[in-house]
């Protein structure tokens, strides 16, 4: 299971990666369009309702890998002076709390998402449902759910993860 889930994780990252680099063509390419705008060219209709929706699956996408290694933004200046038990316990807690937060996110996600469904709401030069970009959104977010209870569950020691595998700390 172990395995299944840091191989499904780095690809779901791979995937954000190549979903961000799409959003960014498609600035790039929208940028160009306007500041050429005297030779007929414009920008990309609805680029930033696109923009929207891509980024936000691509931090969908990147989030449980991150956890997985350990990679969140953090303050580790004294990180390494704290006893061990203290580092286990903190480590345990912020497994918790973040697992917490995002079971709670994915929740709100989904609600939002069937209410966007439900009054039919669309973006305003695409005329795309708004919905769609949450639901594209689920997919990553509910398995990222998944991944952050399996931390807590590795926190806890009550599984391991691959052979060989090193956050990024370098431990595990």
């Amino acid at each position: 299971m172990s395995k299944l889930l840091y191989d499904l994780s780095r690809a779901l990252a791979w995937f954000g990666g190549a979903a961000l680099t799409l959003v960014a063509l498609l600035s790039v390419v929208s940028i160009a369009g306007r500041a050429l705008s005297s030779f007929g060219l414009g920008p990309v209709p609805g680029d930033f309702e696109l923009v929207e929706a891509g980024t936000a699956l691509a931090v969908f996408c990147f989030l449980p890998w991150c956890h997985l290694r350990r990679s969140h933004a953090d303050v580790s200046m004294f990180w390494h002076a704290y006893p061990a038990p203290m580092r286990r316990g903190l480590q345990l807690l912020s497994d918790t709390i973040m697992l917490a937060v995002w079971l709670l996110l994915v929740w709100r996600m989904g609600v939002a998402m069937l209410d966007y469904k439900a009054n039919g709401e669309v973006s305003f030069i695409l005329q795309m449902p708004v919905w769609w970009g949450f639901a594209a959104s689920m997919l990553p977010a509910v398995f990222g759910c998944v991944v952050y209870a399996w931390r807590l569950i590795e926190t806890l020691g009550l599984a391991k993860p691959p052979a060989g595998f090193k956050t990024a700390e370098g431990e595990h």
